[in-house]
């Protein structure tokens, strides 16, 4: 799964347009990329959230050890972790690039 979402993460990245002509188009740009990372990562936060639910409504009926499922909500907090991370990256990486364009409008 990880790798999936790796994938498309960087097919998005790769297919946004960063050449701008003017800086008003420039700030459009980097206003409009950075609204929709922020909403397509809320979007992977419910989601892992719903998985997370719907795994802890499984445990319910089933008869499991109380080690296992300790075992399996850290492995659901590893996954948090993983992903909070992985969006720090993400967010990090847009403002490189913007920093980016930003010089290289300037320097034009």
């Amino acid at each position: 799964m990880r790798k999936l979402l790796i994938g498309v993460i960087i097919t998005f990245v790769l297919s946004f347009p960063l050449a701008c002509t003017g800086a008003g188009q420039y700030r459009s740009n980097v206003r409009s990329e950075r609204k929709m990372l922020k909403a397509r990562q809320k979007q992977d936060r419910k989601a892992l959230k719903r998985q997370h639910k719907s795994q802890k409504r499984s445990w319910k009926g089933s008869h499991m050890s109380r080690a296992t499922r300790a075992q399996m909500k850290h492995q659901m907090q590893r996954e948090t972790r993983a992903q909070r991370e992985q969006q720090r990256n993400e967010r990090q990486d847009l403002k490189d690039r913007e920093r980016l364009t930003k010089e290289r409008t300037k320097r034009t």
